[in-house]
């Protein structure tokens, strides 16, 4: 019984790991294309905007713990040719811009850059 035990949590231990090393494998990759992609400025409207907030519930040894949340922004941007993108962008940029916002749009990639009203 103790090596299906053995196998069970190898098994598990790997593929968390796998995980984590895939998720920064990509995010790695995500950031070297943004810096090799051009840094582009274009007229776009804001289409809509959105929020994601996730909770964590970490626990404390003694049977305490806390609860953190984390929010990220996102907002959709159309171009001239009609095409949308949605880019994560800062709380505060978040708050600044409006639905039907008109102006030029920076961005490198995925990488959102700023936001000029016009």
């Amino acid at each position: 019984m103790p090596d299906i035990f053995f196998i069970m949590f190898f098994l598990v231990f790997f593929l968390v790991l796998g995980t984590i090393l895939l998720n920064l494998v990509r995010g790695v990759s995500q950031w070297n294309r943004n810096n090799h992609s051009p840094r582009l400025t274009v007229e776009a409207t804001v289409v809509t905007k959105r929020s994601d907030v996730s909770h964590h519930h970490h626990q404390n040894a003694g049977g305490t713990g806390h609860t953190a949340s984390t929010t990220t922004y996102y907002v959709t941007f159309q171009v001239a040719s009609g095409d949308r993108m949605e880019l994560c962008v800062g709380g505060s940029e978040y708050g600044m811009l409006v639905e039907g916002d008109f102006g030029d749009l920076t961005f490198q990639g995925t990488r959102y850059l700023g936001f000029e009203r016009k």
